[in-house]
């Protein structure tokens, strides 16, 4: 029988993600205008945590995107509880286009992915001004603009080029190993053999106000 030893996150392990110089916080999945799912799936007072290396990383990224370009990072969603996977699941959108839930998905199945575990970030980025940066299409955009390899003009290239490089020198000087999400710009997280490593965190497990469902 093969056992599974995967290790438990406590709330420790996780870390507050605030405003700041060098960063804005859009939890967009407490927003009911969200472009993915156009309805709200948490609680409106929700925050954005993320495991303790990866918000070293992020923290340290933005700062040195800020001093060097007077660019500012946006945080659009970090930590998802397995509930909140769960509601996602069960949004009008979802049901409306069952293909998002087929292989190769477009939306992991609750408890899988970094998400759960705090060990993935979606980020844009915004001038000093607070508008956004053209990333040649919107966060959570789910057709081919949105990868990596696509096609784009010299100023969307400049700016997504602005946050992999600041996040990649990051994850160097923090000596941790980052991943760029091939099908969405704005995800980096940590290897899938890190991430699985831990099992996924619910809401249930975590103190009232870091809570996303419940």
């Amino acid at each position: 029988m093969i056992m599974n030893f995967k290790r438990s996150l406590s709330p420790d392990d996780l870390v507050l993600m605030e405003h700041n110089e060098s960063t804005r916080i859009d939890l967009a999945y407490a927003r009911d205008d969200n472009l993915l799912f156009g309805e709200q799936i948490y609680k409106s007072d929700a925050q954005l945590w993320l495991h303790k290396d990866l918000a070293r990383v992020v923290e340290l990224a933005a700062q040195r995107c800020f001093e060097r370009n007077r660019i500012r990072f946006v945080l659009y969603d970090g930590l998802r509880t397995i509930e909140a996977q769960e509601a996602m699941m069960q949004t009008q959108r979802v049901r409306d286009n069952p293909h998002w839930l087929e292989e190769p998905r477009m939306l992991s199945p609750a408890g899988s992915g970094g998400h759960p575990r705090g060990m993935a970030i979606d980020i844009g980025l915004e001038d000093m001004d607070g508008q956004l940066l053209d990333m040649g299409c919107p966060f959570d955009c789910m057709d081919e603009r949105a990868h990596r390899n696509y096609k784009h003009s010299e100023t969307v290239q400049y700016h997504r080029g602005i946050l992999d490089n600041a996040m990649l020198e990051a994850a160097q000087s923090a000596g941790v190993e980052l991943v760029l999400l091939a099908e969405e710009w704005w995800d980096f997280r940590f290897p899938k053999a890190v991430y699985n490593m831990f099992s996924p965190l619910s809401d249930q497990e975590l103190p009232k106000k870091m809570r996303q469902i419940s």
